[in-house]
């Protein structure tokens, strides 16, 4: 996956990802954090990749998204457990 860091200041970052699904999917686990102002994305136009937005208060920005997908691979590592489980 393609990760392009846009711009980087101490409590907003705008990240270009090559895929909207993940996108949304950060998007959604950001705004689960108390630390995070505004987590959203953007597309200029539907051939460009989304750039995801990112604003904290009391969190880095990275540590917030770093978290997210921490969260995110916890769930679905336990969504793949409980397939297994169904054999």
């Amino acid at each position: 996956m393609e990760v392009n860091i846009i711009k980087s200041l101490k409590d907003e970052i705008h990240v270009e990802l090559d895929d909207l699904t993940i996108a949304e999917t950060l998007k959604v686990y950001l705004n689960k954090d108390s630390s995070v102002l505004l987590a959203t994305w953007k597309r200029d136009h539907p051939t460009k990749n989304p750039v995801l937005v990112v604003k904290t208060k009391g969190k880095s920005p990275k540590k917030a998204i770093s978290d997210a997908v921490s969260l995110v691979t916890k769930e679905l590592d336990k969504i793949e457990s409980d397939f297994k489980k169904l054999k």
